[in-house]
């Protein structure tokens, strides 16, 4: 099968992010798009980020009743920070059956050249960036490398977590399970509060 993965914090996952893997895994020739929820992202602070055991389960019970939306956590295993090319690596080698694909955002694309192995990654695997606006792509990429308009929304999980701390309503943010989960158990109410 061919596989796409969308790598992130998922802190939590939004309806933005679960639009951006819908339209993927149906407007392009996937099979499938794993979510690969990410312990520690070597470019970002780590203090605001929920146990990653919470965050995988928050992105489980929004994608259960999507048949081609998984979730994965591969890096939960992995020494951290965890490195997209030992997981692309990894998953390869695991699932020689599967053809594994990367996605990521236009924004992330113009730091490509700050994460490990970046090369290694272009010469081995497909990636596909869909546009995000203020970050624009030139068009002279190598083969390996597609560009795909997807629907964006003006979501971010850090927006999420500050009308959870300021007691705003996140309803339409995220699913409605999600919000749920995130209620029941009391995510993201305090820093200090953030069970672990």
């Amino acid at each position: 099968m061919k596989i796409g993965l969308y790598f992130g914090s998922f802190n939590p996952i939004h309806i933005g992010h679960l639009i951006i893997a819908n339209h993927i895994a149906y407007s392009t020739d996937l099979n499938e798009v794993w979510f690969i929820v990410s312990p520690q992202n070597p470019l970002k602070e780590s203090a605001s980020l929920l146990n990653e055991h919470h965050r995988y389960s928050l992105v489980k019970i929004a994608v259960e009743d999507e048949k081609k939306l998984k979730v994965n956590n591969v890096e939960f295993l992995m020494p951290k920070p965890s490195y997209t090319i030992d997981t692309l690596i990894y998953l390869s080698e695991k699932y020689t059956q599967h053809n594994f694909s990367l996605i990521i955002g236009s924004d992330s694309y113009l730091n490509f050249n700050k994460w490990k192995n970046y090369e290694q990654i272009i010469l081995n695997y497909n990636i596909l960036i869909f546009q995000r606006p203020s970050f624009t792509i030139k068009t002279d990429l190598p083969e390996s490398i597609k560009i795909i308009q997807a629907p964006l929304l003006d979501i971010s999980s850090t927006q999420i977590r500050k009308n959870i701390k300021d007691k705003k309503s996140i309803r339409y943010l995220v699913t409605d399970k999600v919000m749920d989960e995130i209620e029941l158990k009391g995510y993201y109410r305090s820093e200090l509060e953030n069970p672990s």
